[in-house]
């Protein structure tokens, strides 16, 4: 089947079927999960030939496996995507991408609140071999445009954003970005190919956490890079060079986990939606951020380039960090945990889930409140999940005044 044909409109079917036929062994209608290090060949020159690419199959599975080859190709197909190679982890992903991408004197420029991991590499990490990175103010699409315009190498951005759930404006950025030459990367981890496909859009590469929304079920780690087959044949030379490998049991449970992820994207769009509105209207709550409110600084943006709003959201409380910390014990129906886009409903505080790497000094120059609380909505019932929160926050006012 020619799933790229396939693909318009049919997102739901793509996420159960895309990428899985070629890879299943003897007649099993799933995927196996080939464990196995090397590949013998009888041949030398076949043997060599696989190698060089000239011919299908594996020789090594730090380089590619048939497991991790089956998401690779769910992931591109979903995305509308060139080529795709996956890590071990999102941040695998990221920094993988970008030190392919960047040399010493190159010139990123990127917005203040991404995720606290990729800020640090901004900031600590590629200062350190001579590559100037450039953070805008996330909301100010101008300052982004002039930055651009002074010439980069990498254009990154991150839509919507971890915690605050920013939205910036892929097509428009993107533009941008192609006048001075720049390689335009959209981390897509919050919206999922079911929501949004940056590449569509102008981006040349899309990045995922895939432990979080595509694997969905909170027990797999892994990222994937998808896009332009270019840049992708680089950033896979990359990772099969220096190792961080996706291994074949994460990559067939997340291959398991995308069976539904259209169901529970839907779901967690609608609950989340619903939570949000619910919070908007609460006393003790100073602000809610989600992109699906009509009160969202950037509501026509997102309505114009997504489908769906997404499974998290972030709010305030009236009382700062002290309302968010006796808030958050009191919870029945969520983990307190670092993690989102599982089923089940997970909330934290910045400072111990998405920047915790970050001191206060600089979540504070993200423009990331102490008492922010993420909440990503898991598939349960969303009545169950309000009247969760509305138990919860009336222990709040008790406690805090």
């Amino acid at each position: 089947m020619d799933w790229d044909r396939e693909r318009a409109g049919h997102l739901g079917t793509l996420a159960v079927w895309a990428g899985e036929e070629e890879a299943r062994w003897q007649g099993a209608t799933q995927v196996p999960v080939v464990l196995s290090v090397g590949y013998g060949y009888f041949d030398v020159d076949a043997w060599y030939e696989v190698a060089l690419g000239q011919r299908p199959g594996h020789i090594y599975s730090r380089n590619t496996n048939p497991t991790v080859a089956a998401f690779e190709e769910k992931v591109r197909v979903l995305e509308g995507a060139e080529a795709a190679t996956s890590f071990s982890t999102g941040m695998a992903a990221i920094s993988s991408t970008l030190y392919t991408l960047l040399a010493p004197g190159d010139r990123l420029v990127s917005v203040k609140d991404t995720y606290g991991g990729t800020n640090k590499l901004f900031l600590e990490f590629l200062p350190r071999i001579g590559i100037e990175a450039v953070l805008c103010n996330t909301s100010d699409h101008e300052e982004i445009e002039r930055e651009v315009a002074k010439g980069c190498r990498v254009l990154y951005l991150e839509t919507p954003t971890n915690p605050t759930l920013k939205v910036l404006d892929i097509a428009r950025l993107a533009e941008a970005g192609h006048r001075v030459g720049a390689v335009v990367v959209v981390d897509n981890t919050f919206a999922t190919p079911i929501n949004q496909n940056p590449l569509a859009l102008g981006a040349d590469l899309v990045v995922h956490s895939a432990t979080k929304f595509l694997g969905g079920h909170a027990d797999a780690l892994g990222g994937v890079v998808c896009g332009r087959a270019d840049l992708v044949k680089g950033i896979y030379h990359y990772r099969e060079i220096n190792g961080a490998a996706l291994e074949a049991m994460s990559a067939y449970l997340l291959l398991r986990g995308m069976k539904t992820l259209a169901l529970r994207i839907q779901r967690q769009n609608e609950n989340a939606f619903r939570i949000a509105r619910f919070l908007q209207d609460h006393p003790l709550v100073e602000v809610v951020y989600y992109p699906g409110l009509e009160t969202h600084e950037q509501y026509a943006v997102a309505r114009r380039q997504m489908r769906g709003f997404g499974g998290v959201l972030s709010f305030a409380l009236k009382g700062g960090f002290e309302a968010a910390r006796a808030l958050l014990p009191q919870l029945r129906r969520a983990h307190r945990a670092a993690n989102l886009g599982a089923v089940e409903t997970t909330v934290g505080v910045p400072r111990t889930t998405s920047h915790v790497e970050s001191t206060a000094e600089e979540r504070r120059a993200m423009g990331i409140p102490e008492g922010l609380v993420r909440y990503s909505v898991g598939i349960e019932d969303v009545d169950d999940l309000i009247a969760d929160l509305e138990q919860a926050l009336v222990k709040v006012q008790q406690s805090v005044g």
